[in-house]
């Protein structure tokens, strides 16, 4: 099942970039450092004219498919890939855009790697906030690990005081879409919890819309369909019924601790779950606007 996540998808293709990518060493922790540091993140990175980047570029948050993460990149250094680069070099993103670099290196070097959509608890102290990292197969553990692109090697885990393990999360501490959703429903973690950010006070963006957000953007992720975190489609497009939250309930068991490919496709055809060729993205940037989705994204 792990030969599924050394494809390249759509969005993780590099495309012409490819001996770009090629010519990076293929240790993951060396992967890692160098997709932290292609990104400038559109918030956490800090403000925008102190580090000589032009706020109008604020709007790359937008820029989909790697291939033309790299296109920016390359524009403006085509210097290797993993040469130091001056934030004015970087393209401007955000979680999903370390993790979704990272996890095309990855791919491009016969590392099986895939995207997990959920939240992390070490941002913020007592909150779980909206986050996307990467789950690299470790072959001599036979096993998936967590590995966060965003944040460097020093980070201190607000809510342990401890230094982050960036190359192996522990999963009590960045939780996947499912996990986050079961964790919510039994009552083991409390729903009002898990935000984009304890300072938006917009419904949509905390609490059960925004659990069931991101099992389904986890659930995309993992039928290698890497989205946009501010997509809206199918189920996403409007307030939960009891039917939604029992059928989430469903999924989030399907693909919980061992992912099978097969049950994961089978759900991404569930007409609520389906992903269109067009759909309305509502950038925290740009607004909301229709996306048409390349060829091969859509099920």
């Amino acid at each position: 099942m792990t030969e599924t996540y050394l494809a390249q998808s759509p969005v993780t293709d590099p495309g012409r970039y490819a001996s770009w990518v090629a010519a990076l060493p293929d240790d993951v922790a060396a992967l890692r450092d160098v997709s932290s540091n292609l990104v400038f993140h559109y918030w956490g990175s800090g403000d925008f004219a102190a580090h000589g980047v032009p706020e109008e570029r604020a709007t790359e948050i937008d820029t989909r498919y790697v291939d033309d993460i790299l296109g920016l990149l390359h524009d403006r250094s085509s210097e290797p890939l993993g040469a130091p680069r001056e934030p004015s070099q970087q393209f401007v993103g955000c979680c999903r855009d370390f993790t979704a670099l990272l996890v095309s290196f990855a791919r491009a070097h016969d590392i099986p790697a895939r995207t997990r959509v959920g939240f992390c608890g070490y941002f913020v102290r007592g909150w779980w906030i909206d986050h996307v990292v990467a789950e690299v197969r470790d072959a001599e553990q036979d096993r998936w690990r967590l590995v966060e692109a965003q944040v460097g090697a020093d980070h201190r885990d607000a809510g342990t005081g401890e230094v982050l393990p960036v190359m192996d999360v522990p999963r009590d501490r960045f939780l996947t879409g499912p996990d986050a959703w079961r964790a919510a429903r039994t009552g083991e973690l409390d729903h009002a919890t898990f935000v984009v950010n304890p300072q938006l006070e917009e419904p949509f963006l905390r609490s059960w819309p925004y659990l069931a957000h991101n099992l389904v953007l986890d659930l995309a992720a993992l039928g290698s369909r890497e989205m946009m975190l501010w997509d809206e489609y199918g189920l996403l497009s409007g307030p939960l019924s009891d039917a939604d939250t029992d059928m989430l309930d469903e999924l989030a068991a399907a693909i919980g601790d061992d992912v099978d490919p097969e049950v994961v496709r089978s759900w991404l055809h569930d007409s609520r779950l389906r992903i269109p060729r067009d759909l309305m993205s509502y950038s925290p940037r740009s607004g909301p606007r229709h996306v048409t989705l390349r060829a091969g994204l859509a099920t």
